[in-house]
């Protein structure tokens, strides 16, 4: 530690005695180099938060001519090498296989680590922003900025997360260097920073090594810093760099850990919503987006389902066109999702699966327009299967699926007169039902009433008036007043 300590003191000696000129000044190159060099070597925690805290002195009580004055190639190499050295202070340990994540002790030095080097990187940033800003002379926003920034921008997003090796003060350390960093380069957010291919591109430099299939689950933090990167990037800056985005997202989604999966599809469908169509489907990536995230309708997590079926619908008109929208006969992708939906539906039990396969469907028959038709038995069996039970408290699964009849009803309207028999029978044991359960919320009561009465004038349309007649033979002991009301108001409609 001798040498860095005496070119150390000798500087900022020289900094505080602006009257004495004569006084040498040393290299900054062979400075920070030897600084790199002892912070790699350092033996014990108090020597390394020692030469952590000479760091920032430096850089807080430099002359910036002075600190940035090298040779391009030679001071851009030098300050990377010294940031990957104060950020390997607060490096997270590596799980050794692939299996078990590290406890919560393996963590416990890390967040003071992070405070101390979050505070010397953001003074490097305050004084490299500040000096480029007021017009210093040297490599500009196309040199020393943006090669150290891809390191600083991926350590700050490391320690923003909220995980077992951050605490508060860790966090608002991290959040802070973030928020230097964006003023340095003068920009509005991090997804203006990553906009620009140098940064975007340095990033993924230094996180592709690590997001290979054979590594990715070393580090904890790898697989949320990616996810946090890609999620800020939007179109058109996300195409370029789609070759590099694409593999570590479809490595994700195809883990069988639930929240390794979630935040692959996550990963897909924003690379989907924010990719022109036409870059898609090259090199045949839509087909392959389309098969690694149609095999993962035949789990049984909610949070993935939900995900999935999100995303393929968007992926769905990459590769082809609307069903409602085309005068294709033939069955199509949308037809294969929608006839497994419909097979999982009919025999689902679990709750939080079957709101969010009715909350899908909605979509998905509203996408499929007249050609809904291939598959009416089975959505019939659906509506009327999730008509007959109770979802409290908000009776999501049965509004949904009231709203899929009326799709349906207005799509398919001349095939509902010959099912108008068990549709109308059920919606009626609905309303009997609904307007004598007590639990239920009356808002939600009336929703329920209001959408099957809906339905029950869309079929009566759709049968060329012949609910009159069936509703006629309702007898008024049968149901509530409130009930009866509702019918009425059918039978006025109808005789209008």
């Amino acid at each position: 530690m001798e040498l860095s300590s005496s070119l150390l003191d000798l500087h900022l000696s020289s900094s505080s005695e602006r009257s004495c000129p004569s006084v040498p000044l040393p290299p900054i190159a062979e400075l920070l180099s030897q600084l790199q060099k002892e912070l790699i070597t350092s033996s014990s925690i108090s020597e390394t938060n020692a030469l952590i805290g000479r760091v920032e002195l430096l850089f807080r009580t430099a002359d910036p001519n002075w600190l940035f004055s090298s040779a391009k190639a030679e001071l851009q190499e030098t300050y990377q090498s010294l940031i990957s050295a104060l950020i390997g202070c607060a490096a997270l340990p590596l799980c050794q296989d692939d299996c078990n994540s590290l406890p919560a002790t393996a963590y416990q030095s890390i967040p003071s680590r992070a405070v101390l080097v979050c505070s010397a990187l953001r003074v490097l940033m305050g004084t490299l922003g500040h000096w480029e800003g007021s017009g210093g002379p040297g490599l500009g926003h196309t040199g020393l900025l943006l090669t150290v920034v891809p390191s600083v921008c991926i350590f700050a997003v490391t320690h923003l997360q909220d995980e077992l090796w951050t605490n508060a003060s860790s966090r608002a350390a991290a959040q802070s260097l973030q928020v230097e960093l964006l003023r340095a380069g003068g920009w509005r957010d991090t997804s203006h920073l990553l906009m620009g291919d140098e940064v975007l591109g340095g990033v993924l430099d230094i996180l592709q090594p690590q997001l290979t299939k054979a590594s990715w689950q070393r580090c904890e933090a790898v697989k949320l810093v990616f996810v946090w990167i890609l999620l800020q990037v939007t179109r058109p800056s996300l195409s370029p760099h789609l070759p590099r985005l694409l593999p570590p997202s479809l490595i994700l989604s195809d883990h069988f850990r639930p929240e390794n999966c979630i935040l692959g599809v996550r990963c897909l469908h924003h690379i989907v919503l924010n990719t022109a169509a036409a870059d898609l489907r090259q090199f045949n990536r839509a087909e392959v987006l389309y098969h690694a995230l149609f095999k993962h309708l035949y789990t049984a997590e909610a949070a993935v389902i939900q995900l999935v079926l999100s995303c393929l619908l968007d992926l769905l008109l990459v590769l082809e066109k609307a069903p409602s929208s085309s005068t294709r006969l033939k069955p199509c992708r949308h037809d294969d999702v929608l006839h497994l939906v419909l097979t999982h539906m009919e025999v689902e039990q679990k709750v939080a699966l079957r709101r969010v396969y009715a909350s899908a469907l909605t979509r998905y028959v509203s996408r499929m327009g007249v050609a809904v038709c291939r598959h009416l038995r089975r959505v019939e069996r659906v509506v009327l299967g999730y008509l007959e039970v109770r979802d409290p408290p908000e009776e999501m699964c049965r509004l949904k699926m009231l709203e899929v009849l009326q799709q349906t009803t207005r799509a398919a309207w001349p095939r509902m007169e010959c099912r108008l028999g068990a549709l109308l029978c059920c919606l009626m044991k609905m309303l009997v039902d609904v307007s004598s359960d007590s639990e239920l919320n009356a808002s939600v009561r009336h929703k329920l009433i209001d959408e099957a009465v809906l339905c029950i004038k869309l079929l009566d349309v759709a049968s060329h008036r012949k609910i009159q007649s069936l509703l006629r033979q309702v007898e008024s002991g049968c149901c509530s007043s409130e009930v009866l009301g509702c019918l009425a108001t059918v039978s006025v409609a109808t005789e209008r």
